[in-house]
């Protein structure tokens, strides 16, 4: 599978006052870099569930999202340079034209059905998918945000890359995959950052894609991790002043991009415990990247926000 560069990620440590006051270290793995559409972990939760595709000799793969989801731009061109069709199951009324991430994802093949918000619901009953097989035929279906235990797989592979001795493991948390392939693959702490208000349903999911995949590989996986869930700012996709006031002067100071949905919530939290708490004091924290950029042109087109 040649064209993601999964050796492409960087690890940069980032430098400011408030970090060395702390006696901390802190890096990003900047996992934005292996492409620039199938980007960080959006790739890792695709990998394995492509590669079962191609097993079963499936031809086409199924998903859902909203409007502006990462993991449906991404599942888009990635069956495309796989040779595989796609299938976008849209929450909510077509809207045209189409914005950035849909228009994306169509230019890349993939072909959208809209259904009700109510409709959504029910996206994983077996009535709603037998009705999506008996009008599209045989699929390999993927969930949303792509979280199955495949997907897990996939993120235990993120921290390959990283070559620093370190305490605390960060990641955003939108479905839970992330999260669980990350406590799968250390023993040290990791904390996620809930992009959605009331983040702590995040647990139990969490939970269960742990337990099936300790199940599936027949190996123990790690209880040291939590949420931090104080850092959503109103709701997955809410953002406020301060939010982008950071965002934007971080791409300044560490020349690094950051989205408003997942990885700029997480910094933001992350710097405001190194400077108000001393959670991680004396820590060397490693952040991960998820990547997930292109959903910074649906602020841009809707709300006129630059970054």
């Amino acid at each position: 599978m040649p064209i993601v560069n999964e050796k492409n990620t960087l690890l940069t440590e980032l430098f400011d006052d408030f970090i060395s006051q702390k006696n901390s270290r802190l890096f990003i793995l900047r996992e934005d870099l292996i492409h620039p559409i199938i980007s960080g972990n959006k790739w890792r939760k695709l990998k394995y569930n492509i590669l079962e595709a191609q097993k079963l000799n499936q031809s086409t793969i199924l998903t859902f999202g909203g409007a502006y989801s990462n993991h449906i731009a991404a599942t888009a061109a990635a069956c495309k340079e796989y040779g595989l069709k796609s299938i976008g199951i849209i929450r909510g009324e077509e809207q045209l034209p189409l914005n950035t991430t849909l228009q994306q994802a169509v230019n890349d093949g993939m072909v959208l059905t809209y259904i009700s918000r109510s409709e959504y619901k029910n996206k994983m009953q077996v009535n709603f998918l037998k009705a999506l097989e008996d009008e599209f035929g045989d699929f390999y279906m993927v969930p949303e945000g792509g979280s199955n235990v495949l997907a897990v797989k996939g993120c235990t592979e993120i921290l390959a890359n990283v070559n620093v001795d370190f305490d605390v493991i960060c990641t955003a948390v939108g479905t839970g995959g992330t999260m669980a392939g990350l406590v799968a693959s250390t023993n040290e702490k990791v904390l996620g950052f809930p992009a959605l208000k009331g983040g702590d349903f995040l647990v139990e999911e969490v939970n269960i894609l742990l337990d099936k995949y300790s199940e599936k590989f027949k190996v123990a996986t790690s209880e040291n991790w939590g949420l931090i869930t104080d850092y959503h700012f109103g709701g997955y996709a809410k953002i406020k002043p301060e939010l982008i006031e950071f965002v934007t002067h971080f791409k300044q100071k560490h020349n690094i991009a950051l989205d408003l949905i997942y990885t700029g919530k997480m910094l933001f939290g992350i710097v405001d415990l190194l400077k108000n708490t001393s959670e991680l004091n004396g820590k060397t924290i490693v952040v991960i990247h998820t990547g997930g950029l292109q959903g910074n042109a649906g602020f841009k087109s809707r709300f006129g926000i630059e970054l």
